[in-house]
């Protein structure tokens, strides 16, 4: 989305039984996404608002529910037919997503 980030992700493990927090990660993905963004638009500074909302998803039905609700996005936004072809869109191992070629 133009304004707006979803991720759906598993966190990797560290070690045995001990996982990657979300804070963690996103605090990663903010950082890292900003400065290059920043860089592209040859600016410095905040990219990202300080707050975020983060939830474990716990069951494939809620997986399946978020995942609805992220290719919907670019549909009700108007900005694609199709949400799996959205340029913003990307999920790993693609070649495996219905409607993905």
């Amino acid at each position: 989305m133009p304004d707006h980030v979803h991720i759906l992700a598993r966190p990797l493990e560290k070690s045995k039984d001990q996982w990657y927090s979300l804070s963690a990660i996103l605090h990663s993905v903010k950082r890292d996404s900003a400065r290059a963004i920043n860089r592209l638009r040859n600016r410095r500074g905040p990219l990202w608002q300080p707050e975020s909302f983060d939830r474990i998803v716990r069951d494939e039905e809620e997986f399946l529910e978020k995942a609805n609700y992220i290719l919907g996005n670019a549909l009700r936004a108007g900005l694609v037919e199709d949400g799996w072809l959205y340029d913003g869109f990307w999920c790993e191992g693609m070649q495996g997503m219905p409607s993905a070629g």
